[in-house]
């Protein structure tokens, strides 16, 4: 059997300490660590002005080998191996309204045809909502898409948001539908999808659970391992969970009389924030963002999260791992996360704040080697591995052909009204007017002189 080519293509990369940027540089790793395949990240490129609207502490990089050493040391500072995988850079640009970079031109073109065997599109509708190129399922033998982000449930919260979801829903279901043979919903928090399965094929930087591990030592040598009480990290946005949070905290003022909470983050809303802070009686402190592997986050023992736009929250995920105790919603981006003792969920007001002076007032309960292993990324590995079908020698992805002429006439009538949608995609996002009227940012067609000559693209 031939080695496999995988290419996995995503929406960000470090310094922006997203998820997109993230879980897929680890599954590129792992995925490299497991063997037998030769695995390539593709990642995007963002012009210098981008770069200062994106990437924090004015970080900036002259070249794609700059940022992709930045990368490579990023990894090796948090792996125990060497991971054998190449980077490639798409050309992308930032949609400030959107907050989010969108490719710019074909990006299938980045691999070339003999390479192109099977592709990972982690975020698939994000990736081709405008894409205007080659068909990816005809390019690639197989398609998978891995859905990231709640889409709806942020346009929900915007102007006009129950229409504008409706609408999203339908694209993201057409563009999802045309340019992936598979779907892994990382939880049931996302919108259906035609030929989906749900499984968190994500898993934790190893630092964190290095981190609970020595967490264990302390509480069994009888030593207290967390001093400090309750706090909150993410990205400082009323969407990420900050709004549930201080509604809460503001409720149930006299419940919780003695709480103390610290917030970590940076982000649009910081002011707002602070300023609702303000307003509360009990004691909490709002900080700047940073590493949720900091020695300070070390001595906490309760994390708060009541956010119900994730999928798979990654906060969540790296708390359990450093063995601490998880307050949050009752909700279907939560349902991974119950199988761990730490993890204490609640359906309505009153059970947070029974479920947060409960924890307080415990211990929390050690991981078994069991569940430390399920939150690592050599589970998630497994994990996708065994979803997408990728060790078995006809993991083609296409549907199986049929001995019986109906269901033959069946499948063919379905390829047809797939290709006919396919092209009609392709005919439309190939217009200025119309890429523009689906959002797309304007001029994002083809690649620009500039990001041509970084990325030593052909003109």
């Amino acid at each position: 059997m031939t080695e496999q080519h995988l290419a996995i293509f995503t929406t960000a990369s470090l310094p922006w300490m997203t998820g997109t940027a993230v879980n897929p540089l680890f599954r590129a790793a792992y995925l490299a660590k497991d063997g037998g395949r030769k695995i390539t990240l593709v990642i995007p490129w963002l012009s210098l002005k981008d770069q200062n609207l994106v990437y924090p502490n004015n970080t900036t990089f002259g070249s794609p080998s700059e940022q992709e050493s930045y990368i490579r040391q990023w990894l090796e500072e948090r792996i125990a191996f060497i991971a054998d995988f190449a980077i490639r850079f798409y050309p992308g640009k930032f949609d400030v309204y959107k907050r989010s970079i969108l490719p710019v031109g074909d990006i299938s073109e980045i691999i070339p045809d003999e390479e192109a065997d099977i592709a990972v599109l982690e975020e698939p509708e994000h990736l081709t909502w405008f894409h205007h190129g080659k068909r990816w399922k005809t390019k690639f033998r197989l398609v998978i898409g891995v859905i990231h982000t709640n889409y709806l449930e942020y346009v929900k919260r915007e102007k006009n948001g129950k229409f504008q979801a409706f609408l999203l829903k339908y694209i993201n279901t057409w563009v999802a539908s045309i340019y992936c043979h598979k779907i892994i919903r990382l939880s049931a928090a996302t919108q259906d999808y035609p030929r989906s399965i749900i499984c968190n094929v994500h898993g934790v930087n190893p630092k964190f659970l290095e981190i609970g591990k020595k967490r264990f030592e302390q509480q069994h040598s009888s030593n207290q391992a967390f001093t400090k009480g309750a706090y909150y990290i993410g990205k400082m946005v009323w969407s990420k969970g900050y709004g549930e949070l201080l509604k809460l905290l503001h409720d149930h003022q006299k419940e919780l009389a003695g709480l103390e909470v610290d917030l970590y983050g940076n982000g649009e809303d910081s002011d707002q924030v602070k300023e609702a802070v303000s307003k509360l009686k009990l004691t909490v402190r709002v900080h700047p963002g940073r590493d949720h592997a900091d020695p300070l986050f070390h001595d906490y023992k309760v994390f708060l999260n009541p956010s119900t736009t994730d999928v798979v929250c990654t906060t969540t995920a790296e708390a359990l791992a450093m063995g601490k105790i998880v307050v949050c919603a009752n909700h279907p981006s939560n349902d991974f996360f119950k199988q761990f003792p730490n993890c204490r969920t609640y359906d309505d007001d009153n059970g947070f704040v029974e479920a947060t002076r409960k924890a307080l007032s415990e211990e929390p309960v050690p991981l078994t080697d069991a569940q430390r292993y399920e939150l690592s990324w050599e589970a998630a590995t497994e994990r996708f591995l065994r979803v997408s079908e990728l060790n078995r020698a006809s993991a083609i992805g296409m549907e199986k052909k049929s001995s019986t002429k109906f269901a033959s006439a069946s499948l063919s009538l379905w390829k047809n009204m797939e290709d006919t949608s396919a092209y009609l995609h392709h005919l439309a996002l190939g217009f200025e007017a119309t890429r523009k009227a689906f959002g797309a940012i304007p001029g994002s067609l083809q690649p620009d002189e500039e990001q041509r000559k970084e990325l030593g693209l052909s003109s």
